[in-house]
């Protein structure tokens, strides 16, 4: 950030000494010396902007600012924008602000946004990346409700002060405000250390920085109350943004292992674009068609990547979950009773199957997904009985059969194929299941062709959601599941254990 001494230097670099003699010569000769001094300043001035413009090019939140730029100045017109005006109180004024309510309310009506999270999330990455400051507090985020904010003046944009970012300028701006001694501008305790850090790290100029702080603080004061005051929160706003409390997320934080390697030079091919490749794919380091190259980008974001840490956090989320029931982890099983994976015998497992109540554990496990209650036969059976309570048995009935689809010998796939579409899908189905018109009109166009295995797919899938989505989430929340639950844990209470001694 430029200082006050820095500025009235600039003002006055150019009063160099001029010489007393008079004439045309003279005259014709200084005029020309002003017309060069004037295109070498034009010159360096554009060579100046070219370099910043490159300079911003190379941030790696170019994009993002430069769409929250276009975007802001759209919330500033002042026809179509919010409206900002001066609110006054009893004890105080705040000049040239807005509430988070409303600029909300204006992304709402004015952008793509679907509903008001939305908003205010577009509202928050404005205020995150230093387009919006609030007039109290320190949070670089925007509530939906009555707090107030400002714009930050244009000169302090992230876009414009990467090249300004000086320690000796944020010593100055906390001098300033420790001369200034206004409450509102009194340092928090991590200013005040940063404060004392910056004291011992420039002491070799500190007596300058004094004296810049000082030049700055009576040129402050000079001005309007309402201006300093839109000023000094403005300034606050970009050392917010800057130097941000500790703990605070900042959005302009630079990942430096994707910095460096951006600025990587790229390494050339080492053979020619016409090099035989055995498999006769397109080779990465060949050139290729847009439509091509487009469709190789497609697929790369198609690929799932997971973090260490995110996998991590799943195994041990699964681990936690099947503990209580999974034998291999080291849980589920009774007392006195040997873990199977040690003896190396399925005797635990073949008496689960004998027993004629479902023990406990299981109906438990039912409740994970409709993966583990399908896996189950007594699962898949329970479920069966309460869907045709509920008059819609033909789901899985369906489903079962497209399972079973997909294991028929070849031999009899055509049969097995037309006998489910005239049973669940045809116009005349005995149990036709509910499916949506461009499903049902998908698997028209497939039995108009050679039947084959995957005839019903789309159908198949249709009816599986249909039944994670409702059926399944019904039948947890219903007495017979309940009623399961509950008889289940009587019975192992009373005989459950004594039945294993037996068996173990």
């Amino acid at each position: 950030m430029q200082s006050a001494s820095k500025l009235a230097r600039h003002r006055g670099g150019g009063g160099g000494g001029c010489g007393g003699s008079s004439g045309p010569s003279s005259s014709s000769a200084s005029s020309s010396g002003v017309t060069a001094a004037a295109a070498s300043s034009s010159v360096a001035a554009g060579s100046r902007s070219r370099q910043r413009h490159q300079q911003q090019q190379q941030q790696p939140n170019a994009y993002i600012w430069s769409k929250l730029e276009s975007l802001l100045e759209r919330l500033q017109n002042e026809d179509s924008g919010v409206t900002v005006r001066t609110v006054k109180s009893f004890m105080s004024c705040q000049p040239s602000c807005f509430t988070g309510a409303e600029l909300c309310a204006w992304l709402l009506s004015n952008t793509d946004a679907d509903d008001a999270q939305e908003a205010c999330h577009v509202a928050s990455m404005l205020a995150a990346h230093g387009y919006i400051i609030p007039v109290e507090g320190t949070a670089l985020a925007v509530r939906n409700d009555s707090s107030y904010y400002r714009f930050q003046t244009p000169y302090l944009w992230p876009s414009r002060s990467p090249e300004r970012l000086d320690n000796a300028d944020y010593a100055v701006y906390l001098c300033k405000r420790t001369l200034l001694n206004k409450q509102r501008l009194e340092l928090a305790n991590y200013e005040a250390e940063n404060l004392a850090r910056l004291q011992r790290m420039l002491s070799h100029k500190w007596e300058l920085i004094y004296l810049q702080a000082e030049a700055e603080a009576k040129v402050d004061r000079k001005q309007d109350r309402l201006e300093r005051m839109v000023l000094e929160s403005q300034e606050r706003g970009f050392w917010l943004l800057h130097r941000p409390p500790p703990g605070a997320v900042v959005a302009n934080e630079v990942d430096m292992r994707k910095l460096c390697r951006s600025k990587r030079p790229v390494k050339a091919a080492n053979r020619s674009a016409s090099f035989p490749i055995p498999s006769g794919r397109l080779s990465p380091i060949e050139s290729c068609e847009p439509a091509v190259r487009a469709d190789k980008l497609r697929q790369a974001l198609s690929r799932s990547r997971v973090k260490v840490s995110k996998a991590a956090e799943s195994v041990l989320a699964y681990y936690q979950q099947y503990s209580e029931f999974d034998a291999f982890i080291g849980g589920g099983l009774p007392d006195q009773c040997q873990n199977p994976w040690v003896s190396d015998s399925a005797e635990f497992w073949e008496s689960d199957k004998r027993m004629r109540d479902i023990p406990g554990r299981r109906v438990k496990r039912w409740a994970f997904s409709i993966h583990e209650l399908l896996r189950d036969p007594a699962g898949r059976q329970e479920f069966e009985k309460w869907l045709v309570k509920e008059v819609s048995g033909e789901n899985l009935a369906f489903w079962e059969a497209c399972q079973q689809l997909r294991r028929l010998p070849i031999g009899q796939v055509a049969r097995e194929v037309q006998r489910i579409y005239d049973t669940f899908l045809g116009p005349d189905a005995t149990e036709p299941v509910n499916v949506a018109g461009p499903v049902a009109e998908a698997v028209r166009r497939r039995m108009e062709g050679p039947p084959d295995r995957f005839a019903f797919e789309v159908a198949e899938e249709h009816i599986f959601q249909l039944m994670k989505v409702d059926s399944y989430n019904r039948f947890l929340r219903s007495d017979y599941y309940k009623d399961l639950l509950a008889g289940c844990k009587k019975k192992s209470k009373n005989g459950f254990q004594a039945m294993f001694d037996a068996t173990c």
